[in-house]
């Protein structure tokens, strides 16, 4: 799964339309650019709604983390395992309830930091769900890895939230591409 508008075929090219500069609007005066005006909630509204966002998992809790991984169906994991995941992970997300101030959304990516990018765990505790949380780490995680110019982000999702995605510019293969995964496979017991 590839983010949309983003080449990943060196035969691939983008239609451009060249507009000569009698057909271009006066221009304003300049206005200070607000960097969160491209999200679907602003940092200060998160913030206004009684959640902080946090790029280090430096104070992030591992077993609340983990919480909310069995909370959404994921198996539980070793928080020393969890703890080196995020050790090697250049770019996370999670956001904190401010009232409890336990991490209540998750997100992650790992990748080579120049091509490729894999989203991985990306969880919402599901008693705070449907508040467009896991849109603004999404939104955040995917301009942080176009901003560093990674230019095929993948991500692995269950079937039943594939329509999330969707709206954020994921689409399952759009190139034809299909992914494959490594199994080891368990010796039978005898």
């Amino acid at each position: 799964m590839l983010f949309p508008g983003i080449t990943t075929s060196p035969h691939s090219t983008l239609p451009f339309k060249t507009l000569s500069s009698r057909s271009l609007p006066p221009k304003p005066s300049p206005k200070p650019l607000s960097i969160t005006a491209k999200f679907s909630i602003s940092d200060q509204e998160l913030s206004s709604r009684g959640f902080n966002l946090h790029r280090s998992f430096s104070s992030l809790n591992l077993d609340d983390l983990n919480t909310i991984f069995v909370n959404v169906g994921f198996p539980r994991r070793s928080t020393d395992k969890i703890r080196i995941a995020l050790e090697n992970t250049p770019s996370l997300l999670w956001i904190e309830d401010s009232r409890s101030l336990k991490p209540v959304a998750f997100a992650r990516a790992t990748g080579d930091g120049v091509f490729n990018a894999i989203i991985w765990d990306v969880v919402v505790d599901p008693s705070f769900q449907g508040f467009g949380l896991g849109k603004a780490m999404m939104e955040r995680l995917v301009e942080e890895l176009v901003e560093k110019g990674i230019s095929n982000i993948a991500l692995y999702a269950e079937p039943k939230v594939v329509g999330f995605y969707r709206p954020l510019g994921f689409a399952a293969d759009p190139d034809g591409i299909r992914g494959m995964v490594y199994s080891r496979k368990q010796k039978k017991r005898k």
